[in-house]
């Protein structure tokens, strides 16, 4: 989220200092943004994973601070949650061999977590949404001790009078009522970031727009929220609910905080400038003016602010190594193994740079959208539209997309044998239909209401991940 946040009350003048800020530093990323041969250089690919602390027997653990401090690990940040970890693990250039490095990191960082959360009487798991939450998990007291999450929360609630109102439709039905945006830390995802070039952004970003519908529809893993069969990646729905700041003042607004978009983009700009006129900052933490990290501007405010606006594919600017952009894939969820999260990425990856260039723009931003939701709702059964085809189910559809994806992975670099046998992962779980979510409803059966057994449907969900083997290889 940009830079440190180390207070949680601000005054309305600093609100409105916040919001001067904001439009000077618009001014100097347009700038920047023109610059001939501004964050030029070879694509990378990095990753944020975000991670549920359990105890012994799969309930959640709300010990993320003393767990971090266990660890004494750089790449560990905590989460909203008590019980929630990030790890933030190290860029790759895309070109190469990227997904087999990045499956020896997951598994190290988790093995580090793992042992870190022992000494606390935990355990780690990479899980959408941990089936094992309960109401009396998302009390104020759940909040990370941390001043930006404080801030965050109080920020939220500024905006919003009114309570933060759940409705989530599936097999069942979940209606609930909170004060405050804690509802956000019931949901751990994987977050994947491609460096890309100014000039190709809009290319690149409008490409992952078309590329997350179909990949998040073999990607599901979070079918359920406290007990209810919901959406196939319910993370989805209740991420933007619970963020949703929305009140009876802002009705008018087309979009949610946590959104999709509502059009394909002509430019990295046109986000961030969208982002400071519709959304109000809720953490107005100003800092020196213009202070530089390695020749390229900061820009705290507008990072810090854009790190409250949670596109599903979504813009950063990074300063570093001289001041570059990236395209930031939020939308697939953490688990259910370093393999399945990978083998997810190579599929998205290479079907963006597949599209990259491709006119995705003659294809109706309306059938892109539909597609993203359809595919959190139904995932593999989804009907999904795509260019030049029949609408199809996304299993069939799927299937057809993975020589598209190998043809965008061989175009950028990525050795053919890296694209094999990661795309045969997503092939074997489409052809046996067993995603992350199959395989919870499976294990749970007719018992998703009753608490004790998903707890232990955690338990045997960890078991099996420790092995390695993606999901489609467990057995129920």
């Amino acid at each position: 989220m940009g830079q440190r946040v180390d207070r949680e009350r601000f005054s309305e003048a600093e609100f409105g200092r916040f919001g001067e800020r904001l439009a000077e530093q618009l001014v100097t990323l347009r700038d920047l943004l023109a610059r001939p041969g501004f964050g030029a250089g070879p694509a990378t690919v990095g990753a944020e994973l975000e991670l549920f602390l359990v105890t012994p027997d799969g309930r959640p653990l709300p010990r993320n601070g003393e767990v971090r401090a266990a660890a004494a690990d750089d790449r560990l940040v905590p989460e909203l949650g008590r019980y929630n970890l990030e790890i933030n693990l190290t860029p790759l250039p895309l070109a190469g061999r990227p997904f087999s490095a990045l499956v020896r990191e997951i598994r190290e960082a988790m093995e580090t977590v793992d042992a870190a959360a022992a000494t606390q009487g935990g355990r780690v798991v990479a899980i959408g949404i941990l089936p094992s939450l309960s109401e009396f998990d998302f009390t104020h007291e759940a909040l990370s001790d941390e001043s930006r999450y404080r801030a965050l929360s109080r920020g939220m609630r500024r905006l919003r009078a009114e309570p933060f109102r759940v409705s989530i439709e599936g097999a069942e039905k979940l209606e609930l009522e909170v004060e405050g945006v804690i509802l956000e830390s019931a949901n751990t995802s994987w977050q994947v970031h491609l460096r890309t070039a100014p000039a190709d952004f809009a290319r690149v970003h409008n490409a992952a727009q078309l590329a997350t519908g179909p990949v998040l529809a073999v990607s599901g893993n979070s079918p359920g929220f406290l007990g209810r069969r919901l959406w196939e990646e319910t993370r989805i729905a209740l991420f933007e609910e619970a963020a949703d700041d929305r009140d009876v003042e802002r009705r008018d607004r087309r979009d949610r905080r946590v959104a999709f978009g509502s059009g394909w983009v002509s430019g990295a700009e046109e986000i961030f400038e969208a982002c400071v006129r519709d959304y109000e900052p809720v953490m107005p933490m100003t800092s020196e003016k213009d202070p530089e990290a390695g020749g390229a501007p900061r820009l705290d405010e507008l990072r810090l602010h854009q790190g409250t606006v949670w596109q599903w594919n979504r813009p950063v600017y990074d300063p570093a190594d001289g001041g570059h952009l990236r395209v930031e894939m939020r939308a697939l969820p953490a688990g259910p193994t370093a393999v399945d999260m990978v083998a997810n990425s190579a599929f998205l990856l290479g079907l963006t740079a597949a599209l990259a260039v491709e006119p995705v723009e003659e294809f109706p931003f309306a059938e892109a959208y539909r597609n993203f939701y359809r595919a959190a709702i139904h995932g593999l059964d989804a009907s999904l539209s795509w260019p030049g085809r029949q609408e199809a189910p996304a299993h069939l559809l799927a299937l057809d997309l993975l020589p598209v994806a190998a043809a965008g992975l061989e175009r950028v670099g990525v050795d053919p044998g890296e694209a094999e046998w990661t795309l045969d992962v997503i092939r074997e779980r489409v052809r046996l239909r067993r995603t992350g979510a199959v395989w919870q409803r499976e294990a749970l059966g007719d018992r998703a209401a009753d608490p004790a057994a998903r707890a232990r449907m955690v338990t045997r969900y960890r078991e099996l991940a420790l092995t390695g083997r993606p999901v489609h290889a467990w057995p129920s």
